[in-house]
């Protein structure tokens, strides 16, 4: 039986535990989106864990949804962030970045050129915003040309590249929680009628091409993907779930892991596992009441098959020490 404890290998990296620091936004980072000393201790304080996933980081400056998030698209904040990965390493620890374009997910406001968000379709997310102006309702975000989702595929893969030079053990694809994978992903929020749009095997095609893009910049074995299957976040809706994931997950490259954020569907999840041959992450939440994930249910999922390893979020954030405390079944 496989213990949260043991040891694995996911591609080419290494993980001492089955225990994963999910990706977190903390908005700890300069207004010019280089990582700060601050990121490097909360990092370095969690780096027991077998493997942390950073917080959402832009592959470009359009790509910023929030203020004061980190981006890898720049010399200055490539430099910052090996501060981050050597004390995570220096503690023994894996670390890997989350690449996140936000898409519609964004505002004028936290950007010096004061530019529009982009999207698959000018859909306006529901809600509002912080900025530095205080909270302002989301915006129409304008259309990304054919041309424009080539260059977003390449900022990817460069934004890969700067990831490695960092020092980081690998990267994680974010396509979903309602940011822009997931927006081409979903029916309400992609009215396409382009090779991008319409149909499953069409809206699945930007981050098929987006990860495919990324594993040839930094091999298969370093490149991981995030998806939340039927997550409504951020005004989503993705209208035909199980036929989506049914065409996505085996549409895939070979990665060093595949993860999913699971928001009350289960079902959906099993699906998943049976697709995907490779490694399985899980961040477990098979019903309203288990948030948010523990211990034991985290347990549970790698005692079913269901994944082979864990992703947790609320308690790595509350416990820097969290292996620790589990195994010695502490507070």
């Amino acid at each position: 039986m496989t213990s949260l404890f043991d040891a694995a290998t996911f591609g080419k990296i290494p993980l001492r535990n089955r225990l994963v620091m999910a990706p977190m936004t903390r908005n700890r980072a300069t207004p010019e989106g280089a990582a700060t000393a601050l990121m490097a201790e909360y990092y370095a304080q969690r780096a027991t864990s077998g493997l942390i996933i950073t917080e959402g980081v832009q592959p470009s400056q359009v790509g910023q949804g929030f203020i004061n998030t980190p981006g890898l698209h720049t010399p200055e904040q490539v430099a910052s962030w090996r501060t981050v990965t050597d004390a995570v390493h220096a503690q023994g620890g894996r670390i890997v970045v989350q690449l996140m374009h936000s898409g519609r997910i964004g505002h004028p406001s936290l950007y010096a050129s004061a530019h529009e968000p982009v999207a698959p379709s000018p859909v306006r997310a529901a809600g509002q915003q912080f900025t530095p102006e205080g909270m302002q309702d989301y915006v129409v975000p304008r259309e990304l040309t054919t041309a424009e989702i080539d260059a977003t595929v390449r900022d990817f893969a460069d934004a890969a590249r700067n990831a490695m030079e960092a020092g980081f053990d690998g990267v994680q694809i974010h396509a979903g929680n309602g940011f822009l994978l997931h927006q081409f992903l979903s029916e309400n929020t992609n009215h396409r009628t382009d090779a991008y749009g319409g149909s499953v095997a069409h809206r699945i095609r930007f981050t098929v091409e987006v990860t495919e893009a990324v594993a040839a910049a930094v091999g298969n074995e370093h490149t991981a993907v995030r998806v939340s299957p039927g997550n409504p976040y951020n005004d989503i809706a993705e209208g035909d779930t199980e036929a989506l994931y049914a065409a996505l997950v085996p549409a895939l490259p070979e990665l060093a892991f595949l993860e999913v954020c699971e928001i009350v569907t289960r079902p959906v999840t099993r699906a998943v596992r049976d697709l995907w041959r490779g490694n399985l992450v899980v961040n477990p939440h098979a019903a309203p009441d288990s948030f948010p994930a523990t211990a034991r249910t985290a347990q549970e999922v790698l005692d079913d098959g269901l994944a082979d390893a864990v992703s947790l979020g609320a308690l790595f954030l509350a416990n820097p020490d969290l292996p620790a405390r589990i195994a010695a079944d502490g507070p």
